[in-house]
Parts: structure tokens; C-alpha cells; sequence
């Protein structure tokens, strides 16, 4: 007699808070009071269990207004959710909530969408005040880069040279350090000038910070730095700050970009609410995916149209049905764009939010593939 195989169900517990940030500088910024929150985390999460006129709305207007919960109190808001692109951004009573709470860098913000509401918590344990940690004249460590960045194409373009690092990173590891009225001073969208030092070479810089919502920029000489250090597309720049100054350093060794012949797909994507928008049709895409799986084959002379032109024809191909297109890539900053077919293809293969699609460059054409389920 066979013995039965008992399996006792372990309950799968979903996290009640799918949506978990620790608030940025931007954030609780009540001169320009919003909340942002990254799409993917946005759209998974929230916009999926919106009513079908609400996704509409927010697809045609660009925004949406909801109802909000504070869980903590029980207060409720009417609230805004706004589309940047490639962020959203939460408005509306956002600067009272930041007041009436007493938001600060650092706490952490929990966000869930559930019976048609917006809930959000701040939980009490996590409002405790840690003073940072400063630098006090100590000798310089040589391995600790806490922000580094592979350059991308944008990064190394002299007509318009700015070298864009994360918000995240910048807060956490150099406005820290600065003081209260150079901090305000940035908050307020001015520029803040800094002492920038080349580690590699001890030549010094007057450079410049600037908020852009998103990230900050580094601009003032950062068109002279990559002339004079030879910077080009897949470098790797290290960044820290110590004692009153930031310290860069491109290492020597060049960056070579990993071949992906183990994975015959080294771009994935689980789709997005606006990848799959027939009324404006376009996928996005991450430059630095992009910049190192498919420019990185590109001749200088094609990578040079895209820049001057933001724009470029290219061969595409349905790996799934043999079907060819001609597309475009649209350069977009920090991201890519790929159109003119796109939305044939979200119909003709009925594309939906988290279908993964597969892209990869070979022999001049863009392959993409969405395996079937």
C-alpha cells in the first residue's frame, strides 16, 4: 500500500505593505511638497487595482485624484497620484502630511492600495532621530567609494556635459555630510558650488551640484574632466566625500563589458501600464541596459547620430514569429524609448502589465521575444 504524502499548506503571507521607501531629502521638502515613488513598484501595486476609468484617467491626463488613508492616525486626504514618466509623483495634501507628521530623511514610508484607497503608515519606532555621522579629518581610505557609476552615453557628451548621479546615493553619502544652508540652498533648486579633487591625478575643480528631482547633476567642469581623462562610454567613476571635498577616480583598468553568451537575452522587462498603451505607443527602456547591451555593438558614427539627432532607424525582429519591423530608438536621457511599430505589437501579440518581453542586438537588428506562458 502506497503511503499517502501529506503536505501541510504553508500559507503564503503577503506583505500587507508592498510599497516601502525611506524618505529622501526631495520628499519632505515642503517648499515643493510631493512624494515619489518608482513606477513599476506604482503600477504593480496600485495603478493594477485601480477601476478601470481611474487607469484611463491617469493614462489620458497624466494624473489621478484617489482617496488616502493615514493609517497611523486615521485621517483621510484627497490625494493626486501624477505620472513623471519614469516616477510617480504623489500630491495633493502631501506637504500636511510631511508637517503633521514630522517627516524627516531617513524614516520609513509604507504604501499599500486596498477597497479603492491609498493607505500609508509611518511607523512609530522608525521616528527616531540618528544623527549623522560626520567626517572628522581622517586619512583618506583608498577602497571606499560608496557611489560608483559605469558611464553611460550621455555622461561623456561634451555638448552638454553633466554627469547625472542617483538621489539616493547623493543624500546618503554626501548631503549628509553638508551643512543645514547648503542643503536648504539646493533644496530650493539653486546650484551649490563644492570642491571637486581628481584622485588620481590630486588636480583640483570648483564644480557644481543641482537638484533634478530625480537625481542630482554634477556640472561645471565635468566637460574639461572627461576631455582630460579620455572618458568614454563603460568607464567606471568612483565618488566619495571627505573632509569638505569630493573625491573622484576613474580606475585605469578599462571596463569590458561581460559577454552574455551564457544568456542569449541580457535585457528583460516585465511591462509597464505605459509600455502597453496603444494611444501612445512606446517601450522603455533602461539606459544603462541599452548603453551596454546594444550601443556598446554600434559603430561611433551610429552612436553619434543618436546623440545629436536623440533618435536613430533601426531593423527589429519578432524572434517568436519571424515578423521584421522598422523602428526607432529615441534617446531619452536616462532611458531609451523604442517606437514606430510598437503598438502593432502590443496588439498583434495582446501585451499586457507583467508580460516580460526579452530584447538583445545581433547582426544589426534588434531581436525581442515574449515567451509564451
Amino acid at each position: 500500500m502506497k503511503r499517502a504524502a501529506y503536505y501541510s499548506a504553508v500559507p503564503q503571507i503577503q506583505d500587507l505593505w508592498p510599497i516601502k521607501k525611506a524618505l529622501t531629502l526631495s520628499d519632505v521638502d515642503i517648499t515643493h511638497p510631493f512624494l515619489t515613488l518608482s513606477r513599476q513598484q506604482v503600477e504593480n501595486h496600485i495603478v493594477l487595482h485601480m477601476t478601470t476609468q481611474q487607469q484611463e484617467h491617469l493614462r489620458a491626463q497624466g494624473q489621478v485624484d484617489f482617496n488616502a488613508r493615514d493609517d497611523d492616525t486615521g485621517e483621510m486626504y484627497v490625494m493626486k497620484l501624477k505620472w513623471r514618466g519614469s516616477y510617480y509623483n504623489l500630491i495633493g495634501k502631501w506637504g500636511r502630511v510631511v508637517r503633521g507628521k514630522g517627516l524627516d530623511v531617513g524614516q520609513e514610508i509604507k504604501v499599500r492600495w486596498e477597497n479603492g484607497c491609498l493607505h500609508f503608515s509611518v511607523p512609530q519606532q522608525q521616528i527616531v532621530a540618528v544623527p549623522p555621522i560626520r567626517m572628522v579629518a581622517a586619512p583618506v581610505v583608498q577602497d571606499h567609494w560608496p557611489i560608483k557609476k559605469i558611464l553611460t552615453l550621455s555622461d561623456v557628451d561634451t555638448n552638454h556635459p553633466f554627469l547625472p548621479l542617483p538621489r539616493r546615493l547623493v543624500e546618503d553619502h554626501i548631503l549628509v555630510h553638508w551643512t543645514a544652508q547648503q542643503q536648504e540652498q539646493l533644496r530650493k533648486e539653486e546650484p551649490v558650488n563644492v570642491n571637486a579633487r581628481d584622485y588620481d591625478t590630486g588636480e583640483g575643480y570648483i564644480m557644481k551640484f543641482k537638484w533634478r528631482g530625480n537625481y542630482y547633476n554634477l556640472i561645471g567642469k565635468w566637460g574639461t574632466i572627461i576631455r582630460q581623462k579620455g572618458l568614454g562610454v563603460g568607464k567606471e567613476i568612483r565618488l566619495r566625500w571627505a573632509n569638505e571635498c569630493l573625491f573622484f577616480s576613474v580606475p585605469q583598468e578599462r571596463y569590458v563589458a561581460t559577454a552574455s553568451g551564457m544568456d542569449n537575452w541580457p535585457i528583460k522587462k516585465a511591462l509597464t501600464l505605459s509600455d502597453v498603451d496603444t494611444n501612445h505607443p512606446f517601450l522603455t527602456l533602461p539606459g544603462k541596459a541599452v548603453e551596454d547591451h546594444i550601443l556598446f555593438y554600434w559603430s561611433q558614427q551610429a552612436r553619434e547620430q543618436l546623440r545629436n539627432e536623440h533618435q536613430i532607424n533601426i531593423n527589429a525582429r519578432d524572434d517568436d514569429t519571424g515578423d521584421p519591423y522598422l523602428m526607432k530608438l529615441r534617446w531619452r536621457g536616462s532611458y531609451y524609448n523604442l517606437i514606430g511599430k510598437w503598438g502593432k505589437i502590443i496588439r498583434g501579440k495582446k501585451l499586457q502589465v507583467g508580460i516580460e518581453i526579452r530584447l538583445r542586438w545581433e547582426n544589426g537588428c534588434l531581436f525581442f521575444s515574449v515567451p509564451q506562458l
